[in-house]
């Protein structure tokens, strides 16, 4: 993640941006192009939620195409917006930094992690969020997951060991229970429900 959002620069290969390789992009250029989210949000400074996502403003001199108001809005904190960071839940503090990466106007979305530490109900409005967002405003999203059950409802899925991929492609044909094997060391089966969606099954392994 770090590599693909330019925060780090590969010491061999290399990675293209619209067919032109990423680290010559200037740091402002790449910031209208990339937005990356982290997976710690721990920010002890009290920020408001305003504030915080004014700073997605940096890259332009010129107005954004998204104003503040309209992203806080999109994420459903526009009410909120003079709370302090400190204050906000972790559901709440992810939707922030998504609010700031739709006022830097990025068309590529790199999130490391996004749902660690999130109760069930955050996670499924953190992707709901996510999934409206792709649609409404023809966001780009990659995101590093370990949950497998979430991972089969993506549309391309890369599945990596120890920095090898072992596979790339629609989940069906990524996450097989060989592949998976083969990743985690872990005998897991892919079922599929009456309505036809794939889970995973532990089968015997506990």
């Amino acid at each position: 993640m770090k590599l693909g959002s330019g925060i780090l620069r590969q010491q061999a290969g290399e990675i293209l941006l619209w067919s032109k390789p990423l680290h010559t992009y200037r740091n402002r250029d790449r910031a209208k192009l990339i937005s990356y989210l982290p997976q710690n949000l721990d920010v002890t400074v009290p920020f408001t939620i305003r504030e915080l996502v004014s700073m997605g403003l940096y890259p332009y001199d010129i107005p954004p195409v998204m104003s503040i108001d309209s992203a806080l809005d999109l994420v459903g904190l526009y009410d909120k917006a003079s709370a302090h960071l400190t204050d906000l839940s972790g559901g709440e503090r992810r939707r922030t930094f998504i609010a700031m990466t739709l006022v830097q106007g990025a068309g590529l979305l790199m999130l490391d992690e996004p749902l660690a530490n999130l109760d069930i109900k955050y996670q499924f409005e953190f992707l709901t969020l996510l999934k409206g967002l792709k649609l409404k405003n023809n966001i780009s999203i990659i995101m590093a997951l370990h949950d497998i059950n979430i991972a089969l409802q993506f549309e391309k899925v890369m599945l990596i060991k120890e920095g090898k991929i072992l596979g790339s492609g629609a989940p069906g044909t990524v996450l097989t229970k060989d592949m998976l094997r083969e990743a985690f060391d872990v005998n897991i089966e892919i079922k599929k429900q009456d309505s036809g969606e794939a889970y995973i099954s532990y089968g015997s392994n506990f």
